[in-house]
């Protein structure tokens, strides 16, 4: 395959429209995982997503042209999945499995389309949210984050003359090469791209997965995009993520449903899936009331992936939650992917290292980590932490608690209502980057 020259490219954005989404396949894998479920269990619940920017500092609004906006969001709805596309999907092997999605999943993808979006700019801040089935608006997340984050990055970079560009991206690639060459000392890592959502843009991660493809070998084991996947012959890698409990315990008609949601979630998902695909993410209404409630059988899934824990904490509690429960650790898997780069995934692969086995998501700090390639020495190409998280399903407000409360949202009032019914144990906040 031939290597973009991304500089090239980028000095010359000329055309009336240059779409950030291409392909409907240009999304994370456990998107697909997810919607198959939810299409099978919850086709009727209604589902409202929104864009949370974190990083409140970065007025978005004023830096993102609206219009710009809107034509990329418009030109995503009218994307449709390609017959090469789902005959890929349909008979591609996925963790070991072949026929992951029934055939009247397929047969459905083929109309699908992404629905209508509201935009409006507030303060300096965008409100960006999508309305309507569940079984659609979840299929916005990635490529909504995707585009609000390359169109920073074009922002940032237009009017940068074509050496400046060239410089740019000869620190960035030599930084990431400085990270490979560190994590091959590694002897027996996994690692995997989860960098969709907060990438610098496509081509750039196309790059990284070629890359690490290349410099990694057998260690680099797949990327979550699963238009790359394809493309470069990898294993598309993923799971499950919070949206699951958060609408089911939205859904919940009490306190007692709520706190049952969690575990509702993990029932519904071994019914439909197994082997590698059974890994807990515990951290939705926290970690420590996730462990102090969960019925014994949870113990006996693959494994768990903390998600806003310092890795090595969380990872020390999973453990002991095993043992306490009769179960080796070292039969078990830890994947860890919360604001990883190179020396976090060091310190937790020697922390571990023969008591666990463990592999690691790099998301925003492999696919833009572009801190201090300026020529210019501006900051604007820093990772933010943007996110789109369900925020209301069949009209009631869905709560995210976090072991980090910086990281928490939802509704004040629900928030605290969750909090009476899980508890505050194990929750510290700690500053957000990416």
């Amino acid at each position: 395959m031939a290597v973009t020259d991304i500089a090239t490219r980028t000095y010359n954005h000329g055309f009336r429209l240059d779409p950030i989404v291409r392909s409907l396949l240009d999304t994370d894998f456990y998107k697909f995982l997810m919607l198959q479920m939810i299409r099978h269990l919850h086709p009727d619940v209604q589902a409202t997503f929104s864009l949370i920017n974190r990083t409140r500092s970065v007025r978005l609004a004023e830096v993102i042209d609206e219009r710009e906006l809107r034509e990329q969001l418009d030109h995503a709805r009218t994307v449709r999945f390609t017959n090469k596309e789902l005959i890929w999907l349909a008979g591609n092997s996925f963790y070991g499995r072949q026929q992951m999605f029934a055939p009247d999943f397929i047969a459905w993808l083929r109309d699908f389309r992404l629905p209508d979006y509201e935009l409006r700019a507030v303060d300096g801040q965008y409100e960006l949210t999508f309305d309507g089935p569940w079984t659609h608006t979840t299929m916005w997340e990635i490529p909504a984050l995707a585009i609000v984050n390359e169109l920073r990055s074009r922002a940032a970079m237009r009017g940068k003359g074509r050496f400046a560009l060239d410089v740019l991206y000869a620190r960035a690639k030599a930084k990431l090469w400085d990270k490979v060459e560190r994590l091959r000392q590694l002897s027996d890592l996994m690692l995997s791209d989860f960098g969709t959502r907060r990438r610098h843009g496509f081509l750039w991660q196309r790059w990284c997965v070629e890359a690490l493809k290349e410099g990694l070998g057998e260690r680099f084991i797949g990327t979550s995009n699963v238009l790359l996947a394809m493309d470069n012959d990898l294993e598309a890698i993923g799971t499950n993520a919070h949206e699951l409990p958060m609408v089911l315990a939205a859904l919940a008609e009490d306190d007692a449903g709520v706190a049952a949601a969690p575990y509702r979630v993990l029932e519904e998902w071994q019914a439909h899936y197994s082997g590698n695909l059974r890994v807990v993410l515990p951290d939705a209404f926290g970690t420590a009331a996730f462990l102090r409630d969960a019925p014994d059988w949870v113990a006996d899934w693959t494994g768990f992936r903390p998600d806003s824990l310092p890795p090595i904490e969380a990872g020390e509690q999973i453990i002991a939650w095993w043992q306490a429960r009769g179960r080796d650790p070292r039969e078990k898997l830890l994947i860890f992917s919360d604001g990883m780069d190179v020396d976090t995934i060091e310190a937790t692969w020697r922390h571990f290292h023969g008591r666990v086995r463990m592999s690691f998501g790099w998301g925003t700090n492999l696919t833009n980590d572009f801190r201090g390639c300026d020529p210019d020495g501006a900051a604007e190409l820093e990772p933010i932490s943007l996110v789109a998280k369900v925020t209301r399903a069949n009209g009631r407000p869905a709560v995210k608690l976090s072991d980090n409360p910086a990281k928490a949202t939802g509704d004040p009032d629900e928030i605290r209502r969750y909090l009476r019914i899980f508890g505050e144990e194990g929750r510290t906040e700690v500053g957000v980057r990416v």
